[in-house]
């Protein structure tokens, strides 16, 4: 099943199952959080819930909805300091290859022979990051990137900050979850996710990487209830001025991956700050796809385009120009 969040012409919030270009309206229904909750709090699934609340009269044309802008992020939470975006890297066969390279670029007189940290973790989790389930397996790479404020609706304007160095692409895909009454957290499934990060900034020394995380996002258009497939395929552009700037495929899946999706959810989900009741968590998977590993820099105004067939539409979203941050001293007194 395919859902999405929506709004009206009048910006009602609205649930809608996705067949092709149709969207079905679930009844009385603002968000897929409220559905989830609703859903498991009577023990039974996505589908269940949305069946017994019944379906509102009429379609909607999902391409028509894109094109309006009205199609919201797959998940969120009406506060959204209670939603927590976050990532985990170095999970994808070939993926620590361009990190590799990057971080011995930073060095004076880079040792080939001599294995980075990145490589270093990689290796780790090609060693131990699929253990038999149940089990804990090694740690992956883990990132903070920032809460439900730094989520862009597909179709939206990716913001750079005027103090970023690059804002590229990273075509993922993305763990969305809910934490239960309880604490238990719960997958309810998955979307297309572009994980824009700061590659010169990281590029620079590993230890960077935090800030180099600290972008916008976006994820969807549709969420993909139930499991995931062993692989994946889709493609990854760049569009400007009208025309495919670069265009690359790229493979997720855990038949791609060197850690067991249950093992990146266990090294999230196993710190309790992150169980908070009726919170809401999208988590980005990893990748091995990077324009930046081609020498492309992008520009205000280019458009990134993450398409895999199993998602339905494509999440496009379009670079924008640098956003004025904090000036040195901005930081006031109150005495």
């Amino acid at each position: 099943m395919q859902l999405i969040q929506y709004e009206t012409v009048s910006a009602q919030r609205r649930v809608g199952v996705v067949d092709a270009d149709r969207v079905g309206t679930i009844a009385d229904t603002a968000s897929v959080r409220e559905l989830a909750l609703a859903a498991i709090r009577a023990g039974h699934g996505l589908a269940a819930e949305a069946e017994a609340r019944g379906m509102a009269d009429g379609f909607d044309s999902l391409s028509e909805l894109l094109t309006a802008g009205r199609v919201l992020p797959p998940l969120d939470h009406e506060d959204p300091s209670h939603s927590l975006i976050t990532g985990t890297g170095l999970t994808h066969t070939g993926s620590a290859d361009t990190r590799n390279a990057m971080h011995q670029a930073g060095q004076a007189n880079p040792d080939p022979d001599k294995l980075t940290d990145s490589m270093k973790v990689f290796n780790w989790g090609l060693e131990g990051g699929r253990p038999a389930p149940g089990q804990p397996g090694v740690q992956p790479e883990w990132f903070y990137k920032g809460d439900g404020r730094i989520a862009v609706r597909p179709g939206g304007e990716i913001p750079a900050p005027d103090f970023g160095r690059d804002l590229g692409e990273e075509p993922e895909i993305v763990g969305l979850y809910v934490v239960a009454d309880d604490g238990t957290p719960w997958r309810i499934g998955y979307a297309l996710g572009n994980e824009t990060s700061d590659h010169i900034t990281e590029r620079q020394n590993y230890l960077y990487l935090a800030h180099s995380k600290l972008r916008y996002c976006s994820f969807g258009p549709v969420l993909l209830t139930g499991e995931l497939p062993q692989a994946i395929e889709g493609t990854s552009r760049i569009w400007r001025d009208g025309a495919v700037l670069w265009e690359k495929p790229f493979v997720s899946g855990e038949a791609h991956m060197c850690h067991s999706l249950e093992n990146l959810e266990y090294h999230h989900f196993k710190y309790r700050q992150f169980l908070g009741a009726g919170d809401v968590h999208m988590h980005f998977f990893g990748t091995a796809t990077l324009s930046f590993a081609d020498g492309v820099a992008t520009r205000a105004g280019d458009t990134f385009e993450i398409e895999s067939p199993l998602f339905g539409p494509p999440l496009r979203n379009t670079v924008g120009a640098d956003r004025a941050s904090l000036v040195p001293g901005g930081v006031r007194v109150l005495g």
